[in-house]
């Protein structure tokens, strides 16, 4: 065990470049007073993220080993710590990059990456990265950086934790406050990982582009300010400290980055030697329109978890009465050692009469298989993708693919069981044009249903049923979710989020939206789904590496 002290700072930026470098200094300074080796700033640290054209962007960049950026690297020398900032960097041959730099003790470039995924006008006048950062291997611990929108989806995230990093460094710029409560805290527990994420305060915008801007963005101007919330969180997703909303602030926290190689969950599953990367092809291939029709515009679905007093097929009907077309319950909601035909025959007497489709799991000889059943029988069937040492005594011949059923209201994927563990499944959902996700499985930890079903619907924007024993919820798609586009509601600071019923009792109805899956556009310029990096993040197909054995990666570039 080693422990280690770390930080991520917030404060505001603006267009002036040596009162950006100062407020650079001064939290690198505050931040070494109190111990920190490992310091995370915000992004974009050298200008305001908004130019008026690409000429102007090119000149407020930052160049390697200029005064900026050699003045950072005097503070880690000064202060013998590791210190991460973000800024634009002018590149050879015209491009201009956002660009997160990792400076050593020594002063020394410790490794750099290109963002590779652009917020919104971000990519009117930046360029994006093209080749996946390194893990940089130090004394410290293996770190791995990104920013901001990275962390929105998950495959920058993933190709850093598969390829051993222990620490992720997020440095943002962004007003959002779901990146606080869901994007930054689930990237630590899906990937059981150390996250040290750094947010603005302040103005976000020119003073006096604001009115105009915020029109034409949609958002009010009172919410165009850094959201901070700086924060670190543990590998189980728990934020062990966090700044305020606003104001500057020092985020300090003690961290044991060894601690970042146990990927077993408490069942004993090893979610990282469980990972199957021969399916997650289609990730890493170029992304193609969704060409599916869009869905229904509202669905009734239900969760349903069973109850001490009342038959299984009674409170199935009961959703039924309710209305519900889509009715999910728990994996193997009739017990591991129940007959699969009888299961099936009682669930399609269930809802005989009616228009609904139920899901469950059931045990089909050496294997855990996802069913839908309507009242004319089964129409769907999935087998679990991904080893689970729950069943391993009998659940030994896993699924070779994802199907997605076309149903009357739209498309559906069942996701059986521990394959909600994994973000890949749910993103080959996405990719395969799936609206609704069904989940009959068993949470374990707080974070599979407070975060990791949360994110998985909002970054492939899905909707999504889940079912277990305890809990359950009905995540639907909002309307309002484009940016530079006219929303119907009130901006209340999220932008990707799903709307959220948790499960209240045996039985749960609330409308999901099909047709919403079809926009997956976040902004301008940037499509969840569409735009994902799939050049960058090959390691997502290679074969599991003992995390003994890392992929680490120094850059011995000097930056004075």
């Amino acid at each position: 065990m080693r422990r280690v002290r770390v930080a991520a700072v917030q404060f505001e930026v603006g267009r002036d470049r040596a009162a950006n470098l100062a407020a650079c200094l001064r939290s690198i300074d505050r931040a070494a007073a109190e111990g920190a080796r490992l310091i995370v700033l915000p992004e974009f640290c050298n200008h305001l993220s908004w130019y008026d054209e690409t000429a102007t962007a090119r000149r407020a960049a930052c160049r390697l080993g200029d005064g900026f950026l050699n003045a950072i690297a005097a503070r880690a020398v000064r202060h013998d710590a590791y210190v991460k900032v973000n800024v634009t960097v002018a590149r050879p041959g015209g491009r201009t990059t956002g660009t997160n730099l990792l400076y050593a003790p020594d002063g020394s470039l410790a490794a750099q990456a290109d963002k590779l995924v652009l917020m919104g006008a971000e990519g009117d006048h930046l360029d994006p990265g093209t080749a996946a950062g390194p893990v940089a291997g130090t004394p410290l611990g293996r770190f791995g950086l990104y920013s901001c929108l990275e962390g929105v989806i998950s495959e920058v995230c993933r190709d850093l934790a598969v390829r051993g990093a222990q620490v992720l460094l997020n440095s943002l710029n962004s007003f959002a406050v779901d990146e606080a409560s869901l994007h930054i805290p689930v990237r630590a527990a899906e990937n059981r990982v150390w996250v040290v994420a750094a947010n603005k305060v302040g103005p976000l915008l020119p003073a006096e582009l604001l009115p105009a801007i915020s029109e034409g963005l949609g958002v009010p101007p009172e919410w165009l300010h850094g959201a901070g919330e700086s924060q670190i969180v543990a590998p189980d997703g728990t934020v062990v400290a966090k700044g305020p909303k606003e104001g500057e602030a020092v985020v300090v926290a003690e961290i044991d980055p060894d601690a970042a190689d146990d990927k077993v969950r408490p069942d004993g599953t090893d979610v990282f030697a469980a990972r199957r990367p021969s399916l997650y092809g289609a990730i890493v291939r170029p992304p193609c329109a969704r060409t599916a029709p869009a869905g229904a515009a509202k669905l009734s679905a239900a969760v349903v978890r069973g109850g001490d007093d009342e038959p299984l097929s009674a409170l199935i009907r009961q959703a039924v009465d309710r209305g519900a077309e889509l009715i999910v319950l728990p994996e193997l909601a009739f017990g591991p050692d129940a007959d699969a035909e009888r299961v099936m025959s009682e669930l399609a007497e269930a809802v005989r009469g009616s228009r609904a489709l139920v899901v469950t799991s059931v045990r089909e000889g050496h294997a855990h298989v996802g069913v839908a059943v309507t009242a004319d029988g089964v129409v769907g069937r999935q087998l679990q993708l991904h080893d689970s040492t729950r069943h391993r005594a009998w659940a030994r011949t896993l699924g070779e693919e994802l199907t997605v059923l076309d149903l009357p209201w739209g498309r559906m994927a069942i996701v059986v069981g521990d394959d909600a563990l994994y973000p890949e499944t749910f993103r080959l959902a996405a990719i395969a044009d799936a609206d609704v996700v069904a989940v009959p499985f068993t949470a374990l930890e707080l974070w599979e249903t407070e975060l990791g079903l949360l994110e998985r619907s909002a970054e492939n924007r899905l909707n999504v049923v889940a079912s277990s024993a305890g809990e359950g919820l009905v995540l639907a798609l909002p309307a309002d979710f484009t940016l530079w586009t006219r929303w119907d509601g009130p901006f209340t600071g999220r932008i990707s989020h799903p709307l959220v019923t948790p499960a209240g009792g045996p039985v749960t109805v609330a409308t999901v939206h099909p047709a919403q899956a079809v926009n997956r556009r976040v902004s301008k310029n940037t499509d969840l789904v569409e735009d994902r990096p799939w050049k960058a993040v090959s390691a997502l197909i290679e074969p599991h590496t003992a995390l003994s054995e890392p992929h680490t990666t120094r850059t011995g570039m000097e930056s004075r």
